[in-house]
This record gives structure tokens, C-alpha cells and sequence, in this order.
């Protein structure tokens, strides 16, 4: 990349015209948007102002709708027009080093789905149905306005930098604008991070996959019907975005029929796998979907995935309209406060920010924004559409899914949600101990709950997945089919999940890959050129062999490999968006862009306190339920004592447990002082840019003139936007 010690705000060339007429305020346009804007304003007022009564989901949906609108016509207009100010008559990476196997200029129809997909993994689904525990109100509030004025303008931002630097992946960037000391922080701390969530990641899908021939059937379907769509749209018949897709739908929803029809028939056996056969099915897949080219199966099969969860979400979304649940779970429940919550221990501040990450503000989506995305965009207009208006599709999805856990008995979610050493193993205990929570639940209610989604038990099915597909199959069975249908949306459910999250394992081992090259490259040039094979396919093994190590010990052990690093997950992934947004907030202000600096700069300050306080909490905390190293010390003055305490089962269990709590505990030490590097090198860059009388050199790749052209409608109307 070569440097350049203009501003980024100064274009190379003379500007264009100014912002057509059709981008300005008609009356009609007026009229619509107050409209909007009070629909949205009615709805929170309902949920700010309701004191004890029944509340319907559908104000949650409408308040959501009506905030990502106003926020996405505006919010995120006014950034990109005056903060980042994309110019359409610059190539962007795709076209200037097109390759055909990294970069590929990409329809924007495309390119949306497939960024959405990629960043849209567990985090959505599960976060929210965690933090249930809380309430639905705080959920909901950090839901619409992280995503507003944090998650979506991180990615969108992230995208448009990385673009600028030919794609350059994230911890690059950090070492390119921040300094050494602090890009080589970011680069073992990005690094790091991202193989603990993407292990996390797999393992979810291995667990929701498990002996299920449904789910297994019709995810693996996805894949040769991706790589069907990507030689129909680039060989057979380039440019048919809209035939395709048809095609593409159609085949995916005989897949998830097929995979209905697959379970109850003799092929049954073919496709009910053990988790530790999924586990080597997931590491092949992973590096064949980081070798192969682009074009070809990572960005049909994402592309393909988000119709199924587009699909769904909308589907959901209807139901909720139509059925009108109410919300059974408090507004603010005591567990806000206490922090003794059975779901996971913590006060609101900080855990809840840390539990709903994705949907609000995730560290990974700048690593996708930074990794496949900038590689395939066509025009920098796009970055609203794909970097804003994506994550907002997210948040949606979280939204949803906190409906559909607020909207179950409390006594059903928390006999599923509490750990069995407090529920214990019978319908009788779990009963028991949910009363003792201040819920009640009968267990003939428990036993006929399990018999309607044709499962043995719900007891102790924690980890959100199980609530979030029996929350959705009360809804879809409240609306399609009745309770005779609660079995089929259930394991329905289950698959979706499954397909969802998978889309992350792929395009994050690309993206994975992708920062590897660009660390080895720092040490040995050629292996930095994402084009050379050699480099892809060692950076791509070692990548999986990572992830796909650490899930391996995780299926074959409840309490090592991946489980052992299960508790990081949360606190990791925002201490990536304080990365994220810290070289976005730097490279601002070493562009001349100062009066800017607060757009990134006020996210980057609340998601450092809530990392940072969580982190101090985890560290030095000694409520065991809360503190790594506090933990530790239970576990071994059990070991002293000759106890087994739970979930430890034998007296090497317990030496395992210590262990995993003194490893979890270093990793968030190390992970923070990390961060703490790359935070004060870049606050030092960032003094320095300001004291400067001339801007500070950055990496912005030089001016090229464009020679794509595309319809003026598949572009915001923002090329040569004036500020």
C-alpha cells in the first residue's frame, strides 16, 4: 500500500455535482418520515410508560422499525455524507485488484447478503435470550440505540477504511495508522480473539447439529446449491442476480422439506452424525470455503442463507404481528440489580452490554468489514447499504429473538435457562427449585412442554439456543399450524439456528486467513499477497487447525478445549469493537477530521468502560459466580475438603475447573492489557495529529479513476456529495 500525506477528506480530484434533487426533502417525503417518526415515538412511549399491565410484543417490533428507519434515512446519511464522504468515481479494491478469487467486483444484492450472513452468527439469537433475565426493556433499549449509534456505525466505518486500504484486515490497520507497539498488540490480541469466537461459534453449530438428520440434511444441501448458483451467476449467466436467487430459493426450500422428509426415512441413519464427525465436516468445510474462490461457494451460500434467514425472521415477525404475544417477563426484573441472576451472575452494568453483543455491537463484524466485504464492494456509496443497513437487519434479528424468549412463562424459561446443579435432573426438583427463584411451573406443565416439541426434557437446556426455538415455536404454531405443528417449528427452529451460525464459521475462517497473511507478510513479504496460493493454503490450514483443535477437545470434553474458553467469549468480542473503534476514532483525526472524531470516539468511550469494568469484575471479583481467579479458589478449597462441586462430577473434574478459571483469568488480564496498548498508542498518534500543522500520513491507497459503471439507482446518490 502506498502513503499518502493528504487528508482523506480532500478528494484527488475536483468534486462532482451536488446531491441531485431526488435526494432532497419533498413534502411527501416530509409527511412520511414524521409519520415514521411518531409511530416509533408511540410505541416507546407505550413501553416507557406501561407500569404492571400486559404489554404486547407488537409495540417492541413497531419501536424497533420505526428507530433503525428515522436512523438509517438519517443518523447514517449524515455520516457517510459528512464524515466519510465515499467518492463513486474512485475504484475500489474489488475492480483495481480484481482476482477472481479474493477480489470480485459484487452485485450490492449479492454483497448485502453475504455481509449479512457472515456477521450475523450465535450473538443475535442467543445473547438476547440470555439476557431475558434481565428484563426486556434494557435489552431492547441497548438493542436500537448500540446498534444506531455504535454496531452499525463501527461497520460501516471499518468497511469504508478498509476499502480505502485495499482491504486491509483489521489488527493491519491498527499497525499501519497506530504505531508498531500498538499494532502489534492488536495484532496477537485480534488474532487471538477471533480463533476463541470462531471455536465458540462451531461449537454451537455442532451441538445444534448433533444427531440431527434434519438439520445436517439440509445445511449440507446449502453447499452444492451454492456452488450451482455461483457458476449459474458468474459462467452460465453472469449477471442474473434476480433469476438465480429464484432458483437458488426454490432449492433451498426443498432442502429444509426434504430434510423433514430425510428424518423420518431410511437415510436417516446417513445423516444423524456424532459431534466429533461434525466437528472434522466443519474443519474441511472451513478450508475449502477459504481456498476456493469467492465468487463460488462463500458468497452464494451466504447470499442463499440469508433468504432462509430473512425468510424466517419476517416469518416470526408477522407471527408476533398477528398473534400480538405479551411480553410475561418484567420490564426490569430484580436480577437487574442484584446481579445474582441463575442465568449468568452480574449486575446490568456492565454484563448485559457484554451478554447482547451482535445485534448491538460486535468486535467480529469489524473483522468481516475489514476482511471479505471491502474485497467485493463495488462502489464506496454502497458502505451504507451493506456496513449500516446490514447490522441494523442484525439487530432485528436480536430484537426478535429477546421477543420470543420475554414472551415464554418465566417459569418455563428459567426451569430451561438455570444451571442443573440448582434445577437438579426430575420435573419435581426443577419445579422446586424455579419456585425458590420466586416462578412457578408445574411439573405435568414442564413434562407436557418437552412432549409438545417432541423432546425428552427442557430442564437445564441452557445456552439459549433450546429457549429461543421453543419461544418460536409458540409463536409460529400460535399463527401456522396450532399445537399440533409445535413439534415441526421447534426442530424447524433448531435448523435455522444451525444455518444462521454457520455462515460465520465459513466467512470467519477467510477473514482468519486473511489476518494471518497480512502478520506473516509483516515478517515475509510474499506470503502477504493474498493471491499467492502457496500463502492461502498454509494461512487457511493453520486457521482451522486452530479453531477446529480447541473444538475438537470441546466435543470430546464438557470442560475442556473450547468450553474452557467459553466464559471469554462475551468480553472478548467487545474488546474487538474497542480495536475496531479505536483505529476508526484515530484514523479520523490523522485525516483532519477532528470536529468527527465523537461519531466513533463516544462509542469507543462506553465500550471501553463496560469491557474494562467487566474485566476488573472478572478479575478481581469475589463472588465466585462472577470471578475467574475467586472461582479458582472455591474449587480448590473444595478439592482440599474432598468435595465435588457442581458442574464438576469427580475430584479431576475439579482440578480441570481451577485450571479453566486460572487460564480464563490470565487470558482476560493479558486480553486488557492488550487493548490498554493499542488505546494509549493511538491516543498518543492522536495528540500528535492534532498538535501537527500539516496532516499526518496515512495508508490510504492513491486515486484511481473508476471503469465500472453501474445503474444510478444501485448507488446512494452521494458521489460527489458536498459537505
Amino acid at each position: 500500500m502506498s502513503t499518502s500525506a493528504l487528508p482523506e477528506s480532500a478528494p484527488p480530484t475536483p468534486e462532482g455535482p451536488p446531491p441531485s434533487a431526488s435526494s432532497r426533502m419533498t413534502p411527501r417525503s416530509i409527511l412520511l418520515w414524521t409519520a415514521v417518526a411518531l409511530v416509533g415515538a408511540v410505541a416507546w412511549g407505550v413501553l416507557a410508560l406501561a407500569r404492571g399491565e400486559e404489554i404486547s410484543a407488537v409495540w417492541l417490533v413497531l419501536a424497533a422499525l420505526g428507530s433503525y428507519a428515522i436512523a438509517y434515512r438519517f443518523y447514517a446519511r449524515f455520516v457517510v455524507r459528512r464524515v466519510l464522504k465515499p467518492d463513486d468515481r474512485r475504484a475500489t479494491p474489488a475492480e483495481r485488484l480484481e482476482d477472481g478469487v479474493d477480489f470480485q467486483p459484487t452485485d450490492r444484492r449479492v454483497l448485502l447478503g453475504h455481509h449479512f450472513a457472515a456477521i450475523a452468527g450465535a450473538g443475535p439469537l442467543v445473547g438476547p435470550v440470555l439476557a431475558a433475565q434481565m428484563g426486556y426493556l434494557p435489552g431492547t433499549l441497548w438493542i436500537v440505540a448500540g446498534v444506531i449509534f455504535a454496531g452499525a456505525v463501527q461497520d460501516m466505518v471499518v468497511l469504508f477504511l478498509s476499502m480505502r486500504r485495499d482491504g486491509t484486515s483489521l489488527g493491519q490497520m491498527a499497525r499501519d495508522e497506530i504505531g508498531r507497539a500498538g499494532g502489534a498488540a492488536a495484532l496477537i490480541a485480534v488474532f487471538a480473539i477471533m480463533i476463541i469466537l470462531l471455536g465458540v461459534l462451531a461449537l454451537v453449530v455442532v451441538n445444534a447439529l448433533a444427531h440431527s438428520p434434519w438439520g445436517t440434511f439440509s445445511v449440507a444441501m446449502t453447499i452444492p446449491i451454492a456452488l450451482f448458483m455461483g457458476f449459474w451467476l458468474h459462467r452460465i449467466r453472469p449477471g442474473r442476480v434476480v433469476e438465480t436467487s429464484l432458483i437458488g430459493v426454490a432449492l433451498l426450500l426443498l432442502a429444509i422439506v426434504g430434510g423433514s422428509w430425510v428424518q423420518e426415512s431410511s437415510l436417516a441413519d446417513a445423516f444423524t452424525l456424532s459431534p466429533t464427525t461434525l466437528v472434522f465436516c466443519l474443519v474441511g468445510y472451513g478450508f475449502v470455503a477459504s481456498v476456493l474462490p469467492v465468487w463460488m461457494l462463500l458468497a452464494p451460500r451466504d447470499y442463499l442463507s440469508t433468504f432462509m434467514k430473512i425468510g424466517t425472521i419476517a416469518l416470526l415477525a408477522v407471527g408476533v404481528v398477528v398473534a400480538a404475544p405479551v411480553m410475561r417477563a418484567d420490564a426490569v426484573s430484580d436480577f437487574a440489580s442484584s446481579g445474582a441472576g441463575p442465568v449468568f451472575a452480574g449486575s446490568l452494568f456492565p454484563f448485559l452490554f457484554i451478554t447482547i453483543a451482535c445485534g448491538a455491537l460486535s468486535g467480529f463484524h469489524a473483522l468481516v468489514a475489514s476482511g471479505t466485504t471491502p474485497k467485493l464492494i463495488q462502489k464506496e456509496s454502497q458502505v451504507r447499504l451493506i456496513g449500516y443497513g446490514a447490522m441494523q437487519m442484525e439487530s432485528f434479528v436480536a430484537i426478535m429473538a429477546l421477543i420470543a424468549a420475554a414472551t415464554l412463562e418465566p417459569g418455563l424459561y428459567y426451569a430451561m435457562n438455570a444451571p442443573a446443579g440448582l434445577l437438579g435432573t426430575t420435573a419435581e426438583s426443577a419445579s422446586h427449585a424455579v419456585a425458590g427463584l420466586g416462578f412457578t411451573i408445574s411439573p405435568d406443565q414442564l413434562t407436557q412442554a418437552a412432549k409438545a416439541v417432541e423432546e425428552q426434557t427442557l430442564i437445564a437446556r441452557s445456552g439459549g439456543a433450546p429457549t429461543l426455538a421453543v419461544g418460536m415455536s409458540e409463536i409460529f404454531s400460535g399463527v401456522f399450524g396450532g399445537t399440533a405443528m409445535k413439534a415441526f417449528w421447534y426442530h424447524f427452529a433448531i435448523m435455522f439456528e444451525a444455518l444462521f451460525i454457520l455462515t460465520t464459521v465459513d466467512a470467519g475462517t477467510r477473514v482468519g486467513r486473511f489476518m494471518l497473511q497480512d502478520m506473516l507478510g509483516n515478517v515475509w513479504k510474499p506470503i502477504g499477497r493474498v493471491n499467492w496460493k502457496p500463502g492461502i493454503w498454509l494461512c487457511s490450514g493453520l486457521v482451522v487447525a486452530a479453531w477446529g483443535y480447541f473444538l475438537y477437545t470441546g466435543a470430546t470434553d464438557p470442560l475442556g478445549g473450547i468450553n474452557q474458553l467459553f466464559p471469554l467469549f462475551g468480553i472478548a468480542n467487545q474488546l474487538l469493537a474497542a480495536v475496531a473503534l479505536t483505529v476508526c476514532t484515530t484514523v479520523l483525526i490523522k485525516s483532519g477530521r477532528l470536529r468527527w472524531a465523537w461519531v466513533t470516539g463516544i462509542p469507543l468511550a462506553f465500550v471501553v468502560a463496560i469491557t474494562f469494568t467487566a474485566g476488573w469484575q472478572k478479575i478481581f471479583s469475589d463472588d465466585p459466580r462472577v470471578g475467574f481467579f475467586a472461582q479458582r479458589d472455591k474449587y480448590s478449597a473444595g478439592i482440599d475438603a474432598g468435595q465435588v462441586l457442581p458442574p464438576a462430577k469427580t475430584l479431576d473434574d475439579m482440578h480441570t475447573v481451577v485450571t479453566n478459571s486460572t487460564v480464563d483469568g490470565v487470558l482476560i488480564a493479558l486480553f486488557l492489557l492488550l487493548v490498554a496498548v493499542v488505546i494509549v498508542n493511538a491516543a498518543v498518534v492522536c495528540v500528535r495529529a492534532v498538535r501537527s500543522p500539516v496532516p499526518l500520513p496515512t495508508t490510504e491507497a492513491p486515486f484511481v479513476e473508476s471503469r465500472i459503471d453501474i445503474p444510478e439507482q444501485a448507488a446512494e446518490p452521494l458521489v460527489g456529495a458536498r459537505s
